[in-house]
């Protein structure tokens, strides 16, 4: 039997076929789950219906959801707990932040840009964990996406370093607060990988040529290998793992920048 058979999983933040989420959503599906995604604008819920015929299920659902709402949020999991019942994992791969931002210096931030960074990169967990708790009646598990520059001061990632760090601390809180319900609550962080995001981050290419050149599997890693790690936290394999960081990175993070 494939470890996610009879399970029900939220994919939350696929863009497109490059997304980190989309990575999650393949090998979940691999594995038997029954898939629920979610998008934000129209735009993407077609990208998303079209991704659909690539599944080896291709009857996932798909309902929208705009993570810097919480009336969105509410009525987004009110629908999945009516066609569903329960859900048994959510896959949380969202992060946004300005594009100017992302450049020069981190003093320099905004308190906008500060505060839209974390609304949606760090916060939406703590909202999506909420909507989602009375759903998974069963335990499970909650994974989300997180990145070095969360740990250390990578240059150009700034103001999304400093979210994916309070991400990192959110997801320790939450697997304290969820664990008496059976909820796992844990963070990949995954090596730089060509997303859509990716493109916003000034010298990007030099970052993937760094990976390459000192990763101790001298590689760089793609969606895939996140998405069968991504598969393994949501799974009964998991059950005695809550609130880590794994990094999925080839290595990299043990030898430095």
């Amino acid at each position: 039997m494939a470890l996610l058979t009879g399970k029900t999983i939220v994919i939350m933040g696929v863009a497109n076929k490059r997304s980190i989420g989309w990575g999650g959503a393949v090998s979940a599906a691999k594995q038997g789950a029954k898939l629920v995604l979610t998008h934000r604008s129209e735009r993407a819920g077609e990208q998303i219906r079209k991704l659909l015929a690539e599944l080896p299920d291709t009857s996932a659902s798909v309902v929208r959801c705009d993570v810097t709402d919480d009336a969105s949020i509410e009525e987004a999991f009110a629908q999945i707990g009516e066609s569903t019942g329960r859900i048994d994992g959510i896959v949380h791969s969202i992060a946004h932040a300005n594009v100017e931002d992302l450049q020069g210096e981190f003093v320099g931030t905004s308190r906008e840009g500060f505060l839209l960074a974390h609304n949606i990169s760090a916060y939406s967990l703590v909202a999506v964990a909420r909507a989602a708790r009375p759903l998974m009646t069963s335990g499970g598990g909650i994974v989300t996406m997180s990145y070095l520059g969360g740990e250390r001061a990578v240059e150009n990632y700034n103001v999304m370093g400093v979210a994916k760090a309070a991400l990192e601390s959110a997801v320790r809180y939450l697997a304290k607060d969820l664990g008496k319900d059976n909820i796992r609550v844990n963070a990949i962080s995954a090596g730089p990988i060509r997303t859509l995001a990716a493109k916003g981050v000034r010298g990007f290419n030099d970052v993937l040529h760094t990976m390459q050149e000192k990763a101790p599997l001298g590689r760089n890693v793609d969606a895939e290998e996140v998405g069968d790690v991504t598969a393994f936290f949501l799974s009964d394999l998991s059950r005695g793992v809550t609130g880590e960081v794994i990094h999925v990175d080839g290595g990299y993070h043990i030898v430095g920048l």
